[in-house]
């Protein structure tokens, strides 16, 4: 019941974070990181290539209490390019690199890629191709991107170290963003749903959907800068009889810079600071977004 409420709830901001807002007019005179939100698509012809790495590192976990360091390092390219005339359709390719150490290994051991036997595990993981489009002509703000993850590993665990998920997933994320007067104020909501399939004997989260509401709310000090808060709670339902669940939720903030008329960089940290079944760790990260 703790589980369902905590869901629920957060489940509700989001809803009424969105259902509140009011469709807005693009602001065509700011940056990339004002104007091109997650929410928003490209034109034909262009593209949107974005390097996301994130570092996630834990000493406690609700298992054990605490326990020696485990850190996981995964790096994305997503690549979407703009079709037709609407610029209301970008198609692309999503990539996945990771590279993890546990056993109490240094934070930054990810890095050497050693494959050291029962201490670390590194490799791509995972590709997807996928689809962003705008359900309504009307509401530009709103759009869905849609992936099917296709894994590249063989075992999820080999010598105790676990790498990534052995399984097929179906990824939609729901984005809507609202601008606020004199756009000095940005709110952003997401709604992420992963279905995982396939036997579980391959992976722990076959047969499972996981639901990550979040809500990002940036303040503009200036056209090309901005300082942003999240709230993001994320949670695993068991649907095929594998009998395992798990939830988490994080708060965090960040900052994005738009360097040139192209490039953006962004930073971001979050603290998982409560949860069932799960590491409580943070994340670092950082971000390089091109569009052209």
């Amino acid at each position: 019941m703790k589980k369902t409420t905590t869901t629920l709830g957060i489940l509700f901001f989001f809803a009424f974070a969105t259902l509140t807002a009011q469709t807005d007019a693009p602001d065509q005179q700011g940056s990339n990181i004002q104007n091109l939100t997650p929410s928003k698509l490209i034109g034909k012809g262009q593209w949107d290539i974005k390097w996301f790495n994130n570092i996630y590192t834990e000493t406690e976990d609700t298992f054990n209490g605490d326990i020696p360091r485990n850190t996981f390092f995964t790096s994305t390219l997503d690549i979407f390019t703009g079709v037709g005339e609407s610029r209301r359709v970008n198609v692309g390719l999503l990539l996945e690199f990771r590279s993890n150490t546990v056993g109490g290994r240094g934070i930054f051991d990810f890095l050497s890629f050693d494959g050291e036997e029962g201490t670390a595990r590194s490799g791509f993981t995972s590709f997807a191709p996928a689809v962003k489009f705008t359900p309504f002509a009307s509401v530009n703000n709103f759009s869905v991107q849609s992936a099917f993850f296709i894994p590249l590993v063989d075992n999820e665990v080999e010598n105790g170290v676990f790498l990534d998920q052995n399984g097929f997933t179906w990824q939609n994320r729901f984005f809507y963003d609202y601008s606020f007067a004199q756009g000095k104020w940005q709110l952003f909501s997401e709604l992420n749903t992963e279905w995982n399939f396939g036997t579980a004997e391959d992976s722990f989260a076959n047969n499972s959907l996981r639901l990550t509401p979040g809500v990002f709310l940036s303040y503009f000090p200036s056209s090309k800068f901005t300082v942003l808060g999240l709230l993001q709670h994320i949670q695993l339902l068991d649907i095929g009889g594998t009998e395992f669940s798990q939830d988490l939720t994080a708060y965090g903030g960040g900052v994005k810079y738009q360097l040139t008329d192209v490039l953006n960089i962004e930073g971001l940290y979050t603290n998982f600071f409560r949860g069932n079944d799960t590491g409580l760790g943070q994340t670092f990260n950082i971000g390089l977004r091109a569009v052209f």
